[in-house]
């Protein structure tokens, strides 16, 4: 196994004068921020983080992974393990583009919020000022005696905040309800479909509960896609990159990959029977290496490493990134703070991120790691992942920011916790928060 995993480490301290100084030395120059309480300040353990990804790749979870670590304003890790395809033995670099599914939905957040701060729209205007086709939204109800389904108008109407903290009561795939069925049949995400007949088949699908009652993980960002288009009056891909994409220099970063780039796409690996087998290569390619007619809010993006870290960095940055400035500082901190209400207690999957709530088109921690089994993070801390297990994070607290990438399905999330435990120690716990 061990001539089948490569790894590489790099770390800013190669252009030091020290770099003749042991790993463990090196690592301990590197800036740490305070802790709240007294909490020991946080230091990389470079070869515990080699070590993971190492064994990520051994255990058959993954066919390769790789991890980039941005830390007190500078490079503090680059490292990957196994192979990005395979099967040709191509191995996982930094250049690889990898297919980051919802990983998409922070940049769509932020590409709306920008639209926000030039006054295009109210986070608390109903949705249906600015798209008519959601005026009335019908709830499923339930059923009567007959069994047959229950619909009633909505309690109130959707709001842009909604949709940006997953609180519309839109569906997002099958389900145990006819709601689901209505979806299912609808077929809003076809690739077939533009954004607009997105919404106009969207706007047709019962809710799942009222708006601002629960938590559930829906098409919401793709609405907010459809905003970005109508708001900006540009297509939403051709806003992305003109407004996001090129100032922060994500060149690699892109929904239709040219094809040229082909060369450095990573497979798909789906985990069957307790082995990784590989999806077919026409099936893998669909997003990124074909003409569609959608550009989906909430997927669909291919990037690298590099390219997804400067997106990161931008956010760890206050919006701005090497003097290009994408976001106004209290515009991350609003996205990055917590919008639901602590009525909202039904929030599907949420729990199992961690100790967190949703702020707009991210997960915020906002306590400390509250059992040992718990992903390591630290307060204050804002993220998001992937389908393909793909993950990064933003880490205010400790000047941090991390992109993890593997190419796994179904999401397994102890991918997560390993990368976590690896950078953070198993014992973490940060700031106290709340």
């Amino acid at each position: 196994m061990t001539a089948n995993i490569k790894r590489r480490c790099h770390f800013v301290t190669r252009r030091l004068a020290v770099s003749s100084l042991p790993l463990a030395l090196l690592c301990s120059v590197l800036p740490a921020a305070p802790q709240d309480g007294g909490a020991p300040t946080l230091r990389l353990d470079p070869k515990r983080v080699e070590d993971a990804l190492a064994g990520m790749v051994a255990d058959g979870r993954a066919a390769g992974a790789g991890v980039l670590i941005w830390k007190g304003g500078r490079e503090a890790y680059f490292g990957t393990a196994g192979f990005a395809d395979r099967e040709a033995h191509r191995p996982m670099t930094r250049d690889t583009i990898v297919q980051i599914y919802s990983m998409t939905k922070p940049v769509t957040g932020v590409a709306l919020m920008q639209l926000w701060e030039q006054g295009k729209f109210g986070l608390d205007d109903p949705l249906a000022r600015y798209l008519p086709e959601f005026e009335s939204m019908q709830v499923y109800a339930g059923k009567d005696a007959a069994g047959s389904a229950i619909y009633r108008a909505a309690s109130r109407p959707i709001l842009v905040r909604d949709v940006m903290r997953h609180t519309a009561g839109f569906a997002y795939g099958a389900g145990d309800t006819p709601a689901h069925d209505a979806y299912v049949k609808a077929d809003p995400l076809s690739l077939d479909n533009d954004l607009t007949e997105m919404g106009r088949r969207l706007a047709k699908v019962p809710l799942l509960f009222d708006p601002g009652a629960q938590w559930s993980y829906s098409i919401a960002v793709d609405v907010q896609a459809l905003l970005v288009e109508k708001l900006s009056g540009q297509p939403f891909a051709e806003y992305v990159r003109q407004h996001m994409l090129e100032p922060l220099g994500m060149h690699d970063t892109a929904w239709r990959q040219p094809d040229e780039r082909l060369p450095r796409f990573a497979a798909l690996y789906h985990k069957t029977d307790g082995k990784l087998v590989r999806d077919p290569d026409a099936s893998t390619r669909r997003l990124n290496f074909q003409n569609n007619r959608l550009t989906g809010g909430g997927f669909g993006l291919a990037s690298t490493l590099d390219d997804y870290m400067r997106f990161a960095r931008m956010l760890l940055g206050g919006g701005e990134l090497d003097g290009t400035r994408i976001l106004k500082p209290s515009t991350v901190r609003l996205m990055s703070t917590d919008q639901l209400d602590p009525r909202i207690t039904q929030r599907l999957f949420l729990p199992s991120k961690g100790s967190v709530g949703f702020g707009l088109d991210f997960a915020v921690r906002h306590l400390q790691p509250q059992k040992p089994e718990e992903n390591r993070g630290a307060v204050g801390e804002f993220f998001w992942d992937g389908a393909a297990t793909t993950l990064f994070w933003v880490d205010p607290a400790n000047r941090l920011a991390t992109v993890f990438f593997v190419q796994t399905m179904p999401f397994d999330g102890t991918l997560h916790r390993d990368i976590r435990a690896a950078i953070y120690g198993a014992g973490y716990l940060g700031p106290k928060g709340d």
